[in-house]
């Protein structure tokens, strides 16, 4: 009996042995486990070499480009209200034919809109059919068939905008009224003279237009006899400089 109560409890000892030493190695593991992980934690949140930490306090870093400035040239853009030009044309004198006819012209822009314009020319009149038909019959002199007018007017540009040439080149362009009072030395006399007619005007250049105008010269003459108004029309083809 004794014998066999030695032997149980020989047998609880050492199961109570195994016990310990399984629960021993496994707190021993989880131990080692528990270190592991807060070395990987360390090596996590430990600031690297290369990045420095950075201080919240500091503003934050500006980047400025470099970018290599370009040089401009600004236009000169003329702002020139005087004009003045030469013109060419053809000048049809009530009875006394079409003749060729030169002048010149000054122009001054009040605005954009008004503007004023003076005016000499010089043509010659030919020969009446009465004169023709006649034979010797002379009515005037050769110094007095000179056409010379002088008036000054008053201009409206409408209608502004550009031309196109092409698909590159615009210009800017307008068409205008013309309308004035002046003079006309004709037949040995000078004569007032109301004109009247419109034009057009293309600016290939800041300082350069290019001007088609049609008038209509109108004074009243008596020279065959019977005294009446006389329209003489003008169409002429001219350039202008701005000043």
């Amino acid at each position: 009996m004794e014998t066999g109560i030695r032997i149980l409890l020989l047998t609880a000892l050492l199961a109570a042995l195994t016990g310990c030493a399984s629960v021993r190695d496994w707190f021993h593991q989880r131990a080692e486990r528990r270190a592991e992980r807060r070395a990987a934690e360390a090596q996590r949140t430990e600031p690297r070499e290369s990045e420095p930490p950075q201080d919240e306090s500091a503003p934050p870093r500006v980047i400025e480009p470099e970018v290599s400035r370009r040089k401009i040239t600004v236009p000169r853009i003329r702002s020139s209200n005087v004009e003045l030009g030469l013109n060419y044309g053809a000048l049809s004198i009530e009875d006394f034919g079409t003749n060729p006819v030169y002048g010149i012209t000054a122009g001054y822009h009040i605005t954009e809109d008004f503007f004023f314009q003076a005016e000499a020319g010089r043509s010659r009149g030919g020969r009446t059919s009465f004169e023709t038909l006649g034979g010797n019959i002379q009515l005037l002199t050769e110094s007095e068939r000179r056409f010379t007018y002088y008036d000054l007017s008053l201009g409206y540009n409408f209608l502004p905008g550009e031309a196109f040439i092409g698909r590159g080149i615009a210009m800017t362009n307008a068409f205008y009224l013309l309308g004035g009072i002046g003079g006309t030395d004709f037949a040995g006399d000078t004569k007032f003279t109301v004109n009247f007619g419109a034009g057009y005007r293309i600016v290939p250049a800041d300082w350069l237009a290019v001007h088609v105008t049609v008038q209509d010269r109108v004074f009243q003459s008596s020279l065959l006899g019977n005294t009446k108004l006389t329209n003489n029309l003008e169409a002429r083809i001219g350039t202008t400089v701005f000043f």
